[in-house]
């Protein structure tokens, strides 16, 4: 019985020690998952000091005037001698284009003024408001109110009147004269961006911000 036992054992170690070396030889044990791409970051890099290796580059001092083309080793020391930092400008000029600056404090502004210009993007999305062909007089008054809003957020608005059964032989008269009505009621306040047009069993018209 202990011989036995003995044996399985054995057996289940080799069986262990091939599917190793079996997994090693089809490039070990890292299995990435289907339909899932490795996302990688892109980042711009900058040059600057050591990192800057040209033979000769085009030079701008730290106040912005012209040093005329010198040696990357020139360029680095003239930077190192006013403890300022040798920046790369532009790698497609001929020869590339290097400023004497504060690294430091220019990437700090930069980062600001992309922080300003995302603060300023203007995000626009499309609204979207439901009436039926029965809406009654104070609930297309609340709508139209509620479209206002969203004009006022600078947003897009599709409005939509759904037909149901019979009701799609109103399209072409209650339901465009109503999406008339609000057109005209908003008219101050937005631009018709497409007039009522038929799509399927709806009837859609889109307004959007003045500029």
């Amino acid at each position: 019985m202990q011989w036995f036992k003995r044996n399985v054992e054995k057996r289940s170690v080799d069986s262990l020690k091939r599917c190793s070396l079996l997994l090693r030889e089809i490039g070990g044990t890292d299995i990435k998952r289907r339909g899932r791409k490795e996302t990688t970051r892109q980042e711009i890099k900058i040059r600057i000091n050591e990192q800057i290796t040209y033979p000769q580059v085009r030079l701008i001092g730290a106040e912005g005037e012209q040093l005329g083309i010198v040696t990357s080793r020139d360029a680095l020391e003239m930077a190192y001698d006013v403890n300022l930092d040798l920046v790369e400008v532009s790698d497609k000029a001929d020869p590339p284009v290097c400023r004497i600056m504060n690294y430091d404090k220019f990437r700090y502004e930069q980062k600001k003024k992309l922080q300003e210009a995302k603060k300023k993007q203007t995000v626009i999305e499309t609204k979207e408001i439901k009436f039926r062909p029965k809406t009654e007089e104070h609930d297309l008054n609340f709508k139209i109110k509620k479209i206002r809003k969203f004009l006022e957020s600078k947003n897009k608005v599709k409005v939509t009147m759904r037909f149901r059964g019979r009701e799609i032989i109103y399209a072409q008269s209650i339901g465009l004269a109503a999406l008339n009505k609000i057109a005209d009621s908003i008219r101050e306040d937005c631009v018709v961006l497409q007039e009522p047009k038929m799509e399927g069993r709806q009837l859609v018209m889109f307004v959007g911000p003045k500029p």
